[in-house]
């Protein structure tokens, strides 16, 4: 029999200490994490992430996210130039490939589903 799993409402869930986010170019940004499923396989991830206010750079290179904004607003900056803000309630696909950078105007939380090659 294959189950299914539940959690808590995702702006409670705990993620435990924020720590400096490696990618950050502006702000001195924390970020925290809590993985909520994965695959057997490994190749899906489900989880929450949040991020204090600032700037950093994104590559999906081996993994394509999709991504559900809980609390926050973004504003996401492809290599081209777009940019599209993003706010609590909204979805966004970044696919294979995709390369550009986050701007958090504040503290932003999102549960994001990361599919890998």
């Amino acid at each position: 029999m294959i189950d299914f799993k539940t959690f808590a409402h995702l702006a409670h869930i705990d993620l435990g200490e924020p720590q400096p986010k490696p990618t950050s170019v502006e702000g001195d940004q924390l970020e925290a994490a809590n993985t909520l499923w994965t695959s057997e396989d490994g190749k899906i991830e489900v989880g929450v992430w949040e991020c204090s206010q600032g700037r950093f750079t994104a590559r999906r290179d081996t993994n394509s996210e999709i991504c559900h904004i809980v609390s926050g607003r973004v504003t996401l900056h492809g290599p081209d130039g777009a940019a599209k803000d993003v706010g609590p309630g909204e979805l966004l696909v970044l696919p294979l490939g995709w390369e550009g950078e986050w701007t958090i105007h504040e503290k932003t939380r999102k549960l994001y589903i990361l599919h890998s090659i």
